[in-house]
């Protein structure tokens, strides 16, 4: 938003607009800004189908990967750190630190934050604050009295480069899973056509505790099942790209109870795929973790749950039926299981078979707006032995658009039996949770998404029941947190800050749509309530709650310093909900 836009006085309120103070409000006809950004790429939606897409920019890949740069100069890892190179003249990378640091580019800051917490940078001379660390003559520094103080291993479930081609090579055995699934198959086949389903159940439930009971015990300690108590937590949803671990980390900062790993692909994880391996990784300030997995065979589902059970720390492993993207719905997975109750009881059953941890599943009201199907399901889900199921209040065609229907949420609840049903769907305040917590008394607990990439600190005004005007130097403050945890995950060399600064603008996608407080003429915000334009009560929160991808940047330059000439961002999510 253009800082010098005069605001109006007396305008009213539009159907579906945040109620804002009219001297925080600017004139429509002057935000010409945002229009002319946008032209580009709704030109080149309508080029690519010939029609709007919704939900996310699809073709946008391409164009935020990052450019190589010319002369750059590679350098080897163990070069970099002072250490000798295990490979040699076999080595692809470059040897010659002089050179490298004559290519490099400048540092971005005197203070690196790998070095200042753990006491010793593993990026060495490729840290993009190496000089925080080295000396003249190119060596590392090393705090000693740091590095005895570091709390050691805080990321847990790491997998080591054996593991991964165990995996690629089809090494790895998943034999509780292949039991239960021949188990099964027998039962199917034996099964009259016109017998009672209750002699399948019961068949099938047998089979499952003959195999737990049979099995070997695995090589690691193992959570016992059933040992949480999930009602009453708060659940930071599963939330694919900006969901990840240092995000979580935010979060968990502000209070949130349950967090849950990104959507991972079960296929890919069995597979050995690095990428879906990733995003395994729990840190250790989550106290109360799961993956979520999606597919939509029992067998693999089976296999990367059996995978994950071995060889992670998780609370639970979580199904997903609820993710609407049409590259999951066409290949059968995420809310398209919706359809087939069967398999759905083959994959959760496979689950249980396969692993010692908790079971739960996330799923929406049905695949069609007027056709709701989880009502049938979740008594079923309670009598397999699910630890928990979370009802997100719409239906796969409606995405993330409308309302969501909590009455209905309600409704399921009165059936769920002794499983725990948490809900989810627009909550964006504490006004909202404990409405549907107490007054309403709707479900057991309530699972946040949107609500906490908007406002993280949403968590901490759930627990004090109190609307929190943060400042913008505070907001910019949880920022500059993200940014010290993402280098700490993804590296300080520059491919770990591109990372960063890359899941930083994938966040500020939403972020941005925060309106602060105290312009609102009435509390609570809504989620589904689009802003009119508006202007903040300084420059920086003016900056924070601009809905152009340039002005993200320029906050993602204060935070990481200058973006490369060349440098283009285009966010994957449109955030159409305000339809």
């Amino acid at each position: 938003m253009a800082a010098e836009t005069q605001a109006t006085e007396g305008q009213t309120t539009s159907r579906g607009e945040a109620p804002i103070k009219p001297e925080y409000v600017i004139q429509r006809e002057v935000n010409k800004a945002a229009a002319t950004e946008a032209a580009p790429l709704a030109e080149e939606s309508k080029r690519d189908t010939g029609e709007k897409k919704s939900g996310q920019n699809k073709k946008r890949a391409a164009k935020n990967k990052p450019k190589p740069r010319q002369n750059a100069v590679r350098l080897c890892r163990s070069v970099a750190i002072g250490e000798e190179c295990p490979l040699g003249a076999a080595c692809k990378s470059s040897h010659d630190v002089a050179a490298f640091m004559e290519k490099k580019e400048p540092d971005l800051g005197s203070q690196c934050p790998i070095f200042d917490e753990f006491g010793k940078c593993v990026f060495g001379l490729r840290c993009r604050y190496a000089m925080a660390h080295t000396t003249a003559e190119f060596t590392q520094v090393v705090d000693d009295e740091k590095v005895q103080k570091a709390q050691p291993n805080q990321v847990l479930n790491q997998m080591s480069r054996d593991m991964q081609i165990r995996l690629r090579k089809r090494l790895e055995k998943f034999p509780r899973t292949q039991e239960f699934d021949v188990q099964w198959q027998a039962i199917m086949k034996d099964k009259d056509a016109q017998a009672g389903s209750a002699n399948t159940e019961e068949s099938a439930r047998d089979a499952q505790d003959d195999t737990v009971k049979t099995e070997q015990a695995p090589k690691r300690q193992r959570k016992a099942r059933g040992r949480i108590d999930y009602r009453g937590k708060t659940y930071l949803a599963p939330l694919t790209t900006v969901g990840n671990l240092p995000f979580r980390r935010v979060c968990k900062g502000f209070g949130v109870n349950i967090t849950c790993s990104e959507m991972a692909i079960a296929g890919n994880i069995i597979q050995g795929q690095g990428s879906e391996l990733a995003l395994l990784k729990r840190h250790a300030s989550e106290d109360i973790f799961g993956v979520q997995l999606a597919g939509n065979r029992a067998d693999i589902v089976g296999k990367a749950a059996e995978f994950v059970s071995n060889n992670c720390d998780v609370d639970f492993i979580d199904l997903n039926m609820g993710c609407p993207i049409d590259m999951a719905f066409n290949n059968g997975g995420g809310s398209a299981l919706l359809a087939h109750p069967r398999k759905i009881e083959r994959i959760v059953r496979t689950m249980l078979a396969a692993t010692d941890c908790d079971i739960t599943v996330k799923f929406r009201t049905g695949i069609s707006r007027d056709v709701n199907v989880a009502h049938k399901l979740v008594p079923q889900f309670a009598s397999w032995g699910t630890a928990l199921g979370t009802l997100h209040g719409r239906s796969r065609q409606q995405r993330y658009t409308k309302v969501a229907d909590w009455d209905y949420i309600g409704e399921c609840q009165n059936v769920a039996e002794t499983m725990p049903l948490f809900g989810g769907g627009d909550v964006m305040s504490w006004e909202d949770y404990w409405g549907h917590m107490e007054t309403q008394k709707q479900c057991d607990g309530i699972m946040i998404g949107r609500g906490a990439l908007i406002k993280p600190w949403l968590f901490r005004e759930i627990e004090e029941r109190r609307v929190w005007d943060i400042s913008a130097s505070e907001r910019l403050d949880i920022l500059r947190q993200f940014t010290r945890f993402g280098m700490e995950h993804w590296g300080t060399d520059t491919q770990g800050i591109a990372n960063v600064r890359r899941y930083l603008l994938e966040w500020q996608s939403f972020l941005h749509r925060y309106i602060p407080a105290g312009i609102l003429e009435v509390l609570p915000q809504k989620i589904n309530e689009r802003p009119p334009p508006f202007v903040g009560r300084n420059d920086l929160e003016t900056l924070l709650s601009s809905p152009l991808a340039s002005d993200w940047v320029k906050i993602s330059e204060m935070l990481l310093g200058p973006v490369p000439d060349d440098f283009t961002f285009v966010p994957k999510h449109k955030s159409n909900s305000y339809e």
